[in-house]
């Protein structure tokens, strides 16, 4: 097997398993802050043990500057989750899922702001073809805005929630020469302190079995899933990586259909291929990284680099 079929292989897996993430959080049975506590907690248990299996806390090769950068992306990735699993409850999975894959367009929007990065009249005009698609996939009626406004609430949630990704990925793309699992193990162990206020620990007296789901937000959908992601970076081109990040909202919404007969409607369904078209013409337009090379120990470091890919949603 090539190193770029294994890297297919590999990120295929990945965005399969973040389509599973939706019912993991709602057969919890947990709120939103509790779900994300256990998962930072547990999702550090995970990834410590496996950055401490390789050895990668020796020359982890964070300065003061980087790790700074490291632990204001962990703000904004946990409370992105927060917010996103909030979306959950109000909307749909489906619904959520695809609105918060405007995330390529807030990286663009804000970059152009904050760090004057180019904005093209082309990459202008695909973000307009994508919220179009939103106001589309969101079917929001007027009612929306006077039935008592959850449904309305929960689509804020999820934009939110993907303003706050486009934030994380934008400062943790000014993280260079930090292998990306050390990355992400720092904003998950920034997540216990940050919501332990907000955890709700007695709700968790009548859990029981619904551990199981919250484990495997830890150890499958933060441990193995990030793994999996990072590994294939480092192996695959960005325009694959752009193609196989639609893994993820594909199989959300087939699962949001299977296990609770979630559905979105006909006129819902043709804002998701403005979205994915667009999205793809975003991100694609970018300028093109130089093919990965092979991995090895002197080169996964700069791989470190990879870790904001904007194609890829991590969730």
């Amino acid at each position: 097997m090539t190193p770029e079929h294994k890297g297919t292989a590999q990120l295929t897996t990945a965005m399969m398993l973040s389509g599973t993430l939706g019912v993991f959080v709602v057969e919890s049975g947990a709120s939103p802050f509790n779900v994300v506590f256990f998962r930072v907690l547990f999702g550090a248990l995970a990834l410590g043990g496996y950055v401490v299996a390789r050895g990668w806390l020796r020359d982890h090769g964070f300065t003061p500057r980087t790790l700074g950068l490291a632990v204001l992306g962990g703000v904004f990735i946990v409370f992105n989750w927060v917010l996103l699993f909030q979306s959950y409850e109000n909307t749909s999975i489906s619904v959520a899922t695809v609105v918060y894959h405007t995330q390529p367009f807030y990286v663009v929007l804000l970059g152009a702001l904050l760090f004057r990065e180019r904005l093209t009249a082309a990459r202008v005009g695909w973000i307009a073809v994508a919220f179009a698609g939103l106001i589309l996939v969101s079917g929001v009626t007027p009612a929306d805005f006077t039935g008592g406004g959850a449904y309305l609430t929960g689509i804020g949630q999820a934009l939110l929630a993907a303003l706050l990704y486009g934030l994380s990925t934008l400062v943790t793309k000014r993280i260079t020469g930090v292998r990306p699992h050390l990355i992400a193990l720092v904003q998950v162990l920034v997540g216990i302190p940050l919501l332990l206020p907000f955890a709700d620990f007695g709700a968790m007296d009548g859990t029981g079995w619904d551990w199981g789901w919250l484990l495997g937000l830890g150890f499958i959908h933060t441990g193995v899933m990030y793994v999996l992601m990072y590994a294939a970076y480092a192996q695959l081109p960005t325009a694959k990586i752009a193609v196989l990040a639609f893994v993820y909202p594909a199989v959300a919404m087939v699962m949001d259909w299977a296990v609770y007969g979630h559905h979105i409607g006909l006129v819902q369904a043709l804002g998701v291929p403005l979205i994915v078209t667009a999205s793809l013409k975003v991100t694609l337009a970018r300028p093109r990284a130089a093919a990965p090379a092979p991995r090895t120990a002197a080169h996964e470091p700069e791989a470190a680099s990879r870790t904001a890919t904007p194609a890829a949603c991590e969730v």
